[in-house]
């Protein structure tokens, strides 16, 4: 299966020209800047027009205007997870967004903690500690993330949120992805990564 991965776009989707071919499409968030509906809207109306097989997506920080939404009327083919999941040609996909208003609770520990074991794709917002999460000095990836990683059978884990730390790596059998399409100054737009699984 291909996974065409973007994330951190930032209300520049329609910047995206030629996009790869691939089997599934998936963002894993910041589709916005400000975080306003009409962003939202715009994006989910770009999503729905792209011609890939499925489209998968998941909310950022960026995306706080649907925080508790109850999104309807989309495509069959457009599959919104927040802390739920999606079974594709055998592939169990999984998506943890990352709403400021989780962040600042217990509730986004409580939201790693229910990532299924059997989970083959994680779509998170935020990186594990210390895989592609490296930016002025620090590490911003999630500590707790990283040790529910470790309890999992993944084949790949699909993130963002670092602009600077676009990239793909695998370690011990697992393709981890920063898809960030937004370069860190916001002044360019990255090239978008194929996965394959």
């Amino acid at each position: 299966m291909k996974i065409l991965h973007l994330s951190d776009t930032h209300g520049m989707h329609n910047r995206l020209h030629t996009l790869p071919e691939a089997d599934v499409l998936i963002h894993s968030g910041d589709f916005t800047m400000t975080g306003s509906e009409a962003e939202a809207l715009d994006f989910l109306n770009w999503l729905c027009d792209q011609p890939y097989r499925h489209k998968i997506f998941i909310c950022g920080n960026h995306d706080e205007c649907l925080y508790g939404a109850n999104i309807s009327g989309l495509d069959t083919n457009v599959h919104y997870l927040c802390n739920s999941g999606i079974e594709i040609d055998g592939v169990k996909f999984y998506g943890v967004p990352m709403f400021l208003s989780d962040c600042v609770t217990d509730r986004q520990t409580k939201n790693y903690a229910g990532i299924p074991l059997d989970t083959n794709v994680l779509i998170t917002h935020s990186p594990a500690y210390g895989i592609l999460d490296f930016d002025d000095g620090i590490n911003y990836g999630s500590e707790e993330l990283l040790a529910r990683l470790q309890e999992l059978h993944l084949r790949a884990h699909l993130f963002g949120h670092i602009h600077a730390r676009h990239g793909v790596t695998e370690q011990n059998g697992i393709i981890y992805s920063n898809g960030a399409i937004m370069n860190s100054d916001y002044t360019t737009l990255n090239a978008p990564f194929v996965v394959k699984i």
